[in-house]
């Protein structure tokens, strides 16, 4: 028996791996999918282990192998529960993705096509999970669609929603729209919630073909209007952490609240330099503070960064907790911290008048805002001033004036910053990266937590002033690791891909417009054009489309460039306390500087992609606070008449951002009048087929708030007339105007800047 085994066992290909790995080396992973495979027919699990001469102590470790291959979808089994091979079902791997109409789809994990799932195949998964699918028809407009074979891996284990009651029997409606079953509650499971309330239930059954998930509330989160609801819904929606672990509150809290003498040790004091950090009024948490001075012919600058990594070491609690959130949240009113407030607005936070350790890039830039040389070193700083840019401008534009009297000290080097900062603009006019024109908001709220009004945010030369410091100590931080050949998450922008760049020159090519650089298209290109389109009545359209052919900025360890800024390399080092990436630049730095090599908890690519996600997720959660709050805002507004832009066209209707309130919302097609209307979203265009009316991206509307749904933070507009180029509306009699669609489908996401606000207003490191 025991020489059988041998010679079974033995001619695995990959035992000596299984050796090396495993103290009870079991038949590997190949070796398994080879003898499946070898039987031609689904194995029964006892079959399988007598094949392979599976002992009685090994069946517990090799039916774990089973089921970890099972969730990677190599092998699943059959309804009589044998084994079988995947590749030899026809099967695809995939992850669902829900859509708030009840359909759905698979984004197969090898990359192909997605494919459609219909509602009735949505019933026997949710939104994020990962599925083994068989490939079916298509459906009425042509699409290929799959039917779901098994649930490998469940996305969620908890929702968030609200709690319903019919006829006696609870169930709760998902926040998030793209889980489109209700989930039962399990008979005196409701935990003491009423209905109408938020919840959070804990899925007990995942939904199948024949049954509805079934949960148990856990958590009753209070009414839907109390004051911050929307805020706690958005954080268990999107999984956003927003308590820290007690091992990582304990170890903030071991610090000292302030700089030790030991701690100077292996430091350049720059506590002599009259350093300052400039943020909006708001701000509490300070990573950087700057300083400047004529140097040679040109500048010296000085970006001093809040020291993290003196305190975060990479594996301790706070590193664990640091990377699960990856960055801190800027919410209205609140802020989900990566780091606890110890650290974050204390010990970490570049406060005035006191020493804080820092990692310095000393700059050496010339008169044309070249960046001749630099130097990274850790260092300790002094900040003279926490000043803001409201400040800085009112300074730079008195002298004489309050601001210019109560920072005297420290005038002279504003006024070299300013000088360095026109010199740094030439430098970007010269390498080409684009500016496009946006409008950022910032919403005032009243006592009771709600908006009072939305205003549009001003960027001062102070804001552009601290922008170019930061762009070039994260050009530096790049450069650096570039040059030394360390391992670093690279902040990656690419350009467009060559269908958003095939589309964007047809677009142009109506408008007399041509969009140069050939197959490969530079930022100056892009910036080019945008001059050649500034002033013109449709710049707002032509600018749009632009934007919108560009592709979304990721973390990753390939330097690929950064295509918006214009830079070959560039990578985060100026936000270690409210961004993971810097924080591994500035571990990578320092261990250059000691002459060692970083290794971080994950692999490189690994953290990238999560990096990358973190940020999505934080944006994501912060764009669905904002649509929450403006939908209320927006109830004391219905029936009133504005004035807006069409700010984005689908095959459902137009988006429409009104002038004054800076609120979106929907003119749904069936209210665009009696005609069959067609979507052309290569020119970003609703067409009537009867009247040949046309309404296009960057259109002047007038426009009606008709409806405003807070559970699905909808608000629905009808037209009213359209703004002729003097101002004047035209008038829409014999428009049709039905009623509001009984699915009004959820507005889809922008595309994003190159590169955006950092979070901290005024901000932009890129």
């Amino acid at each position: 028996m025991t020489k059988k085994k041998k010679n079974i066992r033995e001619l695995d290909p990959f035992l000596e791996r299984e050796r090396e790995q495993y103290e009870q080396p079991l038949p590997s992973r190949e070796y398994i999918l080879q003898m499946l495979a070898e039987k031609g027919v689904p194995l029964e699990q006892d079959e399988l282990c007598t094949l392979l001469q599976i002992e009685h102590n090994e069946e517990e470790l090799f039916l774990r192998r089973l089921r970890a291959m099972e969730r990677d979808g190599q092998i699943m089994r059959n309804r009589k529960r044998a084994i079988c091979v995947v590749d030899k079902l026809d099967l695809i791997k995939g992850k669902v993705q829900g859509h708030p109409d009840g359909f759905g789809f698979l984004i197969p994990e090898d990359g192909s096509a997605d494919l459609v799932l219909s509602a009735k195949e949505m019933h026997k998964a949710l939104h994020g999970d990962t599925v083994m699918a068989r490939i079916g028809g298509e459906d009425k407009r042509g699409r290929r669609e799959a039917s779901i074979v098994e649930v490998l891996e469940p996305a969620n284990t908890r929702v968030v929603g609200r709690l319903y009651e019919e006829h006696g029997i609870q169930f709760v409606v998902a926040e998030n729209r793209r889980i489109s079953q209700d989930f039962l509650v399990a008979p005196g499971e409701s935990g003491g919630a009423k209905a109408g309330q938020v919840v959070m239930l804990e899925i007990m059954q995942q939904p199948s073909k024949h049954a509805q998930p079934i949960g148990r509330i856990v958590e009753v989160l209070g009414n839907y209007a109390d004051p911050g609801m929307e805020i706690e819904i958005a954080l268990r929606k999107h999984d956003l952490p927003n308590e820290f672990p007690h091992d990582a509150e304990k170890q903030a809290k071991a610090f000292s609240p302030e700089v030790k003498p030991a701690d100077y040790a292996g430091r350049e004091s720059v506590a002599q330099l009259p350093l300052v950090t400039i943020d909006g009024e708001t701000a509490r948490d300070f990573d950087d503070a700057v300083y400047c001075e004529p140097n040679g012919k040109g500048f010296r600058l000085v970006v001093a960064i809040a020291d993290v990594s003196a305190y975060v070491k990479s594996g301790d609690a706070l590193d664990k907790e640091a990377i699960n959130r990856g960055n801190s949240v800027y919410f209205p009113r609140r802020v989900i911290p990566m780091l606890p407030e110890e650290l974050s607005n204390g010990l970490c936070s570049l406060n005035p008048n006191v020493e804080r350790l820092c990692m310095v890039c000393d700059m050496q830039i010339s008169l044309e805002g070249e960046i001749e040389k630099h130097r990274f070193y850790p260092s300790v700083m002094f900040s003279h001033a926490r000043l803001t840019y409201t400040q800085v401008a009112d300074m730079l534009a008195n002298p004489q004036g309050e601001n210019g009297q109560k920072y005297a000290e420290v005038l002279p080097h504003i006024n070299n910053l300013y000088k360095l900062f026109q010199t740094l603009l030439q430098a970007r006019e010269k390498r080409g990266a684009i500016d496009f024109e946006t409008v950022e908001t910032q919403m005032i709220f009243n006592a009771q937590g709600k908006i009072e009004k939305i205003v549009p945010v001003i960027r001062n030369d102070a804001h552009k002033l601290i922008e170019e410091c930061m762009l070039a100590a994260n050009v530096c931080a790049a450069a650096f690791l570039k040059d030394h050949a360390h391992p670093v998450l690279y902040r990656v922008h690419e350009g467009p891909t060559p269908e958003k760049l095939e589309a964007v020159r047809e677009f142009f090519k109506e408008f007399g417009l041509q969009l140069g650089g050939g197959d490969d298209p530079q930022a100056a290109d892009y910036s080019k054009l945008l001059k050649q389109i500034k002033g013109r009545p449709d710049a707002g359209l032509l600018q749009t489309v632009m934007l919108r052919s560009l592709r979304q900025a990721v973390y990753a360890p390939e330097n690929l460039g950064h295509f918006g800024l214009g830079y070959e390399a560039y990578a985060h080092f100026t936000s270690p306390i409210r961004r993971y990436p810097d924080l591994l630049v500035h571990r990578a730095i320092k261990a250059v500087l000691d002459g060692k090599q970083y290794k971080p908890q994950l692999k490189w690519a690994e953290l990238g992609v999560h990096c990358s996600m973190t940020e999505r997720r934080a944006d994501d959660a912060t764009r669905d606070v904002e649509a929450w709050l403006k939908c209320f805002y927006m109830r004391d507004h219905l029936g009133s008449v504005f004035d807006g832009t069409i700010s984005s066209v689908t095959g459902f209707g137009l988006f429409v951002a009104l002038d004054d309130l800076y609120v979106e919302g929907l003119v749904h097609v069936s209210e665009l009048g009696a005609d069959y209307y067609h979507f052309d979203p290569a020119k970003h265009q609703m067409l009537g087929e009867r009247t040949g009316k046309r309404y296009r991206l960057g259109d002047r509307v007038r426009v009606k708030v008709v409806r405003v749904d807070m559970e699905s933070t909808k608000i629905d507009f009808v037209l009213e007339g359209e703004i002729a180029a003097s101002g004047e509306a035209t008038s829409n009699e014999g428009v049709d105007v039905g009623a509001w669609g009984a699915t009004t489908p959820k507005k889809p996401k922008k595309t994003e800047k190159p590169e955006k606000p950092s979070g901290k207003t005024g901000k932009r490191h890129g």
